[in-house]
């Protein structure tokens, strides 16, 4: 066969990755690409300028409220309301800097603004939940990779602008930028360094929403009917509120492509988690029944605003 006649591997297809949970669920997943984290990044650097801009601004114009009495003589302004200025904007730089990484990827999307806008999010590579010691320790080291060498490079233009000498330090401090810059490339799952110290990766975030039609037959459309057995399997409100949707959507991709094998693993799992004890042989009817009655919880959640986006939300 001519290499003309063989098919590369699709791009999508080399992100591909399989994610077994702490339950024994092997969920499909897509490794974020580079460009999408880049813009990403550059999204969440814009918001987070602009925002500490328009306070500065504020600032300014309070400031300058303040002025008013004093003629507009800077000399007769109290020292103690210029340094109360001066740290509130230190603090709130800092807050905004470091907070609206590690507040927003903490939550139940673990994903900025600007990973939203693009469809990517953080997550841990164990299949875990993402633990605020892995959150804050990426953000930390993003500074150290990315922007204090940036920092540090323009410092530097400015003084070799000056005519300073500056030796070799450029020369450092651009290797020191381009080895985290370009490690990402160097690694299949396209991990930065905070990402391998974190045990954390980047993956698309597909929008989540609940399959227009149930494709399902047997118990899903008996109420809860078994064919084989008979038996109606009824859930609680208790045994239903541990998953979300994400969580329907794989149960609903294993019911129509799995093997018995597998179903039987969902099931023992779904048992074990919900505390009930049915027994086997009928793991299929089980399956169908908590599919369609955990369908027509969230949907009704839906309804009323509520979302539960998988089983951490």
């Amino acid at each position: 066969m001519s290499a003309r006649g063989i098919a590369a591997p699709n791009r999508d297809e080399k992100r591909m990755r399989t994610l077994v949970t702490p339950e024994g669920l092997a969920l499909p997943i897509t490794v974020a690409p580079r460009t999408a984290r880049a813009g990403a990044l550059i999204i969440d650097f814009m918001i987070l300028l602009f925002g500490i801009i328009a306070v500065q601004i504020a600032i300014y114009y309070i400031a300058r409220g303040l002025l008013d009495a004093t003629g507009f003589n800077p000399d007769e302004m109290s020292s103690g309301a210029l340094e109360f200025f001066g740290i509130f904007l230190a603090i709130f730089v800092f807050c905004a800097w470091y907070g609206y990484f590690l507040v927003q990827e903490l939550g139940p999307r673990g994903a900025t603004l600007g990973k939203r806008l693009v469809g990517i999010r953080i997550a841990a590579r164990g299949g875990t939940r993402l633990t605020p010691e892995a959150v804050i320790a990426r953000n930390l080291l993003r500074d150290i990779e990315i922007f204090y060498p940036i920092i540090t490079l323009l410092v530097l233009a400015v003084l070799a602008e000056r005519g300073e000498p500056i030796g070799a330090l450029g020369w450092v401090a651009t290797g020191w930028f381009l080895l985290f810059l370009l490690f990402p490339f160097f690694n299949r799952d396209a991990l930065r360094a905070g990402d391998i110290v974190a045990g954390t990766w980047v993956v698309e975030r597909p929008r989540a929403k609940l399959a227009a039609v149930l494709s399902v037959q047997g118990a899903a459309a008996a109420e809860g009917a078994s064919e084989v057995t008979g038996v109606r399997y009824a859930f609680g409100e208790a045994e239903l509120s541990i998953y979300g949707e994400k969580e329907l959507q794989t149960l609903e991709r294993m019911l129509r492509d799995s093997p018995p094998e597998a179903l039987a693993a969902v099931h023992a799992t779904i048992c074990r988690k919900i505390g009930w004890d049915p027994g086997a042989g009928d793991e299929r009817a089980f399956l169908e029944a908590f599919y369609a009655q955990l369908r027509a919880r969230l949907e009704a959640d839906l309804r009323f605003g509520k979302r539960k986006a998988d089983k951490f939300a």
